[in-house]
C-alpha cells in the first residue's frame, strides 16, 4: 500500500468522534444569528422597522434617512455579538457565493478608532467584477461591479461576520448572480398568480413562490479525500473500480446514522439553526457513505439563499470532524449519485396554498387552475426547464437509473388524471344550471382535501406532483437552486398570464360567466397536456421512443440542452416578463457553456496526470517484480520454467497490454483536447469536448480500474473504493 494511501486509511480509522451537544432547544436557538423581524423589532425605531417591512411585503424603496438607521442597528446588533466585520454576501454565476470582507473599525479626525458602518455601506458596494464570469458583457479592463442589499433576504451573521445578502450586477446594469433573475422572476410571479386568485378571492393582495430542498451529499474521511488528487481536483473519483459490495444490499438507506456522522450532522444543524436555516430531516441515502437533509418550506429568494449558505456551511463544519463533503452529482462510478429536490408550491398572503385542494369546490377549482397551469407551462417550456439543470456534473446523473431522465414529463397519479379526464369533457360555452351543480360537485367537488396519499410515488419522474406540490427532481446536488426556480417561476408566470387573457377574453366576448370561462380554457389546455403526463417508468427504453413519438425533447448533454436558453422563445419569454434582457440571457448561455469546457478540460488533465505519474509507474513496478520472479524460477527450473510460471507470464502480458491501452488513449485524448482549444466558436468547441474528448474518459479508466484488480494491493496509489466507501 502506498504511504500517503496507508496512512490516510490507518489514521481515519483512530478518529474519536468529536461528540457536539447541543444545550438548547432548537426551537430557542433559531435565527438567534440572524437580523430577522424579531431582532429588528428590538433595534429599530418604529419608522425604520415600517420602511424595512414596506420593503419587504411590497418592494418599495428604503430612503437614505432609514438606510441609515437599519445600518446602525445591525452595526450595534452586531458589536454586541463580537462581530468585528461585515461583507455584501453575493451570489455569482461561478456556482459559489462570494463576499469581501471590510472591518467596522476606522480612525477619524485625531487619530481616534471607532466603530462605523452606515447605510452607503449597507446599500452599495463596488466588489472588482473583472474575474467573476460576465459572458462578454464587460471587457476584463472595465471591471467594475455592484453588489446592492437585498432586504427580503435578512442579514445575518457567521463567525465574526455581518452577512448582508445582495444582488450582483455590471457597472451598466446586467445581472451578474442568480439572485437578481430570481427576484424578478418572483416578481412577475407574484403579479400574475395574484390577477388569477382574484378570480376566487379579490382579498388575495399577494402570492409566493415557495421551495423546501432537500440536499443530498456523500461523507468522506478527510484525509482518504486528500489521499485523491481527482476528488481534491474534480469533486469526484476518475478512477476506482467498484468495491465487492456497493449498495446491492439495500442495508444504508435509512439505516443506522453512525455515530461520526450524527455528531457532525447535530454541529452543523445547530449551525443552521442559529442562522435561521429550517432544517427538518437527516437520514441515510441509499449509497455508502451517502446521506441526506431537508429544509421546512419558505418563501424562494430565501430558500435559495439558505441552500447556498447550507453548502458552505457543511465543508467547513465537515472539516472540524474530519470529514469531506462531496456535492459532485456523481462521485463514484456504479452507485447512487445525489440529487437537489425542489419542492415548490405557491402561497397566498391570505394563507392559502394554491397547489392543494381546498374543502370547497370553488377553492378545488382554483386547485386546479393553478394545477393545470403549472403543467401547462412545464409542457410548453420543457426543453429550457431541462436547459435549467444541465452542467457538466449533472450530466453523470441524469438518465443514469437513479434519478430522473433528461426528458421532462409530469406525474400527477391516477386520482388526478381521472379528474382532468372528466374535466375535457365539459360542455364547451355556456354551462346549464344542471351542468355547473354536476360539474362543481361530481368532479370538483369530489377532489379530497388532502392529497398526499391517494397515489403511489414515482421516483423516476423528473417533475412530479406530491399532493400539495411539485417535486422538481432533477436539480443537481452541487447546483444553486436560483437557477431552476428562477425558470420555473418565469414559465408558470408567463403561463398564468396567458391564462388570464383566455379568460378575460370569453368573459368579455362571448358573454361567459367567470366559472363558464375558466372551464372553457382549462378543458382546452387540458386536451393539449396529453404528450408531457408520464405515470409510467422513466427509465425504460419504451419511454424514450415514446417520448420522441410525442414532441418532446430528450438533450442527453449539457452542450444539447443549452441551446434551448438562446432560441427565439425562451430570449422573447424573458423579456416580455421582465426577468433577463436578451443581452443578459446569451451571457449566461456563453458562461455555462464556457463552464462546461472548462470542467471537461479540467478533468482530462487530472485523468492523463494519474493514469500516466501514477497507474502506469505502480503497474511497471509490480511488473518489475514479476518479472524478477520469472527469471528467478527460470533459475531454478530451467526450460521446464514455463508451466511453472505460466500464470506469471500471462499476467505480465495483460498488464502490458493495459498500460498500452492507458498510453493510446491518453495519447488520444490530449490531442482531442489541443484540437479543441484550437476552435475558437464556442458552441463547436463545447461540442468537441463533449463528443471527443469525453469519451475517453470511460476507456483510460476501463484499463486503469483492470489494472487496479491486477497490481499488488500494497503498492497500489490510490485509496480503493471499499476504503473510501466503507471507513466510518
Amino acid at each position: 500500500m502506498s504511504t500517503l494511501r496507508f496512512h490516510a486509511v490507518k489514521k481515519s480509522l483512530k478518529y474519536k468522534p468529536i461528540l457536539f451537544k447541543q444545550k438548547k432547544r432548537l426551537s430557542d436557538l433559531f435565527g438567534e444569528n440572524v437580523f430577522n423581524e424579531k431582532t429588528m423589532r428590538q433595534y429599530l425605531t418604529k419608522n425604520a422597522f415600517n420602511g424595512v417591512m414596506n420593503a419587504i411585503q411590497f418592494g418599495k424603496k428604503i430612503d437614505r434617512n432609514i438606510a441609515d438607521q437599519v445600518a446602525s442597528s445591525m452595526r450595534d446588533w452586531s458589536l454586541s455579538k463580537g462581530v468585528t466585520h461585515y461583507t455584501h454576501w453575493f451570489q455569482p454565476l461561478t456556482g459559489t457565493t462570494a463576499e469581501k470582507h471590510d472591518a467596522f473599525f476606522e480612525v477619524v479626525d485625531g487619530g481616534m478608532a471607532i466603530e462605523k458602518f452606515g447605510g452607503n455601506q449597507l446599500i452599495q458596494q463596488e466588489p472588482d467584477a473583472s474575474s467573476f464570469p460576465n459572458g462578454g458583457i464587460r471587457n476584463t479592463f472595465e471591471a467594475r461591479g455592484y453588489t446592492a442589499w437585498d432586504p427580503t433576504s435578512p442579514a445575518f451573521i457567521y463567525g465574526t461576520t455581518l452577512c448582508i445578502p445582495t444582488i450582483f450586477v455590471s457597472y451598466t446594469g446586467e445581472a451578474l448572480d442568480y439572485k437578481t433573475p430570481l427576484l424578478r422572476a418572483l416578481q412577475a410571479v407574484d403579479y400574475n398568480a395574484t390577477a388569477i386568485c382574484k378570480y376566487f378571492d379579490k382579498n388575495v393582495k399577494k402570492v409566493t413562490s415557495s421551495l423546501g430542498w432537500e440536499q443530498e451529499y456523500f461523507l468522506i474521511d478527510k484525509l482518504i479525500a486528500v489521499s485523491r488528487p481527482d476528488i481534491v481536483l474534480t469533486g469526484r473519483t476518475l478512477l476506482g473500480h467498484s468495491a465487492a459490495k456497493g449498495q446491492q444490499l439495500d442495508d444504508h438507506y435509512f439505516g443506522s446514522i453512525p455515530n461520526r456522522a450524527l455528531n457532525f450532522m447535530r454541529e452543523l444543524e445547530h449551525e443552521c439553526i442559529l442562522l435561521g436555516i429550517p432544517i427538518k430531516t437527516r437520514h441515510n441515502e441509499v449509497a455508502p457513505n451517502q446521506f441526506e437533509l431537508a429544509s421546512i418550506y419558505e418563501e424562494a429568494n430565501l430558500s435559495v439563499d439558505h441552500n447556498a449558505l447550507l453548502m458552505d456551511i457543511m465543508g467547513r463544519v465537515a472539516s472540524r470532524h474530519n470529514f469531506k463533503v462531496l456535492l459532485h452529482e456523481k462521485p463514484f462510478a456504479g452507485i447512487n449519485g445525489s440529487g437537489k429536490h425542489n419542492n415548490w408550491s405557491l402561497a397566498t398572503d391570505t394563507g392559502i396554498n394554491l397547489l392543494a385542494p381546498g374543502k370547497t369546490p370553488m377553492s378545488n377549482l382554483q386547485f386546479l387552475t393553478f394545477f393545470i397551469n403549472t403543467i401547462k407551462a412545464v409542457h410548453t417550456h420543457e426543453a429550457l426547464l431541462r436547459a435549467a439543470v444541465a452542467s457538466a456534473s449533472n450530466d453523470h446523473r441524469l438518465g443514469a437509473n437513479e434519478a430522473p431522465t433528461s426528458i421532462i414529463s409530469v406525474f400527477i397519479g391516477e386520482q388526478l388524471t381521472k379528474v382532468l379526464e372528466e374535466l375535457e369533457g365539459v360542455t364547451k360555452g355556456k354551462l346549464s344550471p344542471k351542468e355547473k351543480t354536476e360539474l362543481k360537485l361530481n368532479v370538483i367537488g369530489k377532489i379530497p382535501d388532502v392529497l398526499l396519499d391517494n397515489t403511489d410515488r414515482n421516483r423516476t419522474s423528473p417533475f412530479a406532483f406530491t399532493g400539495n406540490k411539485f417535486e422538481f427532481r432533477t436539480v443537481g446536488s452541487l447546483a444553486n437552486c436560483g437557477n431552476p426556480m428562477m425558470v420555473l417561476n418565469t414559465i408558470v408566470a408567463k403561463q398564468l398570464k396567458d391564462f388570464k387573457i383566455a379568460v378575460d377574453s370569453l368573459i368579455n366576448k362571448k358573454d361567459l360567466k367567470k366559472d363558464e370561462a375558466v372551464f372553457n380554457v382549462l378543458r382546452e389546455y387540458i386536451k393539449s397536456l396529453k404528450p408531457i403526463l408520464f405515470e409510467g417508468n422513466n427509465y425504460g427504453n419504451t419511454w424514450e421512443q415514446e417520448a420522441k413519438k410525442r414532441g418532446l425533447s430528450n438533450n442527453k448533454s449539457t452542450p444539447e440542452a443549452l441551446k434551448s436558453k438562446i432560441s427565439k422563445a425562451s430570449i422573447s419569454l424573458f423579456e416580455e416578463m421582465n426577468v433577463m434582457s436578451e443581452i443578459e440571457t446569451k451571457a449566461r448561455y456563453e458562461i455555462e457553456v464556457e463552464a462546461y469546457i472548462k470542467h471537461i478540460q479540467i478533468e482530462s488533465r487530472v485523468l492523463g496526470d494519474i493514469a500516466r505519474n501514477h497507474i502506469i509507474p505502480t503497474a511497471v513496478k509490480y511488473q518489475n517484480i514479476l518479472v524478477t520472479n520469472v527469471k528467478g524460477l527460470k533459475d531454478i527450473f530451467g526450460n521446464n520454467y514455463n508451466n511453472v510460471a505460466k500464470e506469471q507470464i500471462l499476467l505480465i502480458e495483460d498488464i502490458s497490454s493495459h498500460i498500452e491501452g492507458i498510453n493510446a488513449k491518453v495519447t488520444e485524448m490530449i490531442n482531442a483536447r489541443k484540437t479543441a482549444n484550437n476552435i475558437t466558436n464556442i458552441e463547436k468547441k463545447a461540442s468537441s469536448y463533449c463528443g471527443k474528448v469525453k469519451p475517453l474518459f470511460n476507456a483510460i479508466r476501463y484499463h486503469c480500474d483492470k489494472l487496479e484488480l491486477l497490481v499488488d494491493d500494497e503498492i497500489w496509489p490510490l485509496t480503493k473504493y471499499r476504503e473510501i466507501l466503507f471507513t466510518r
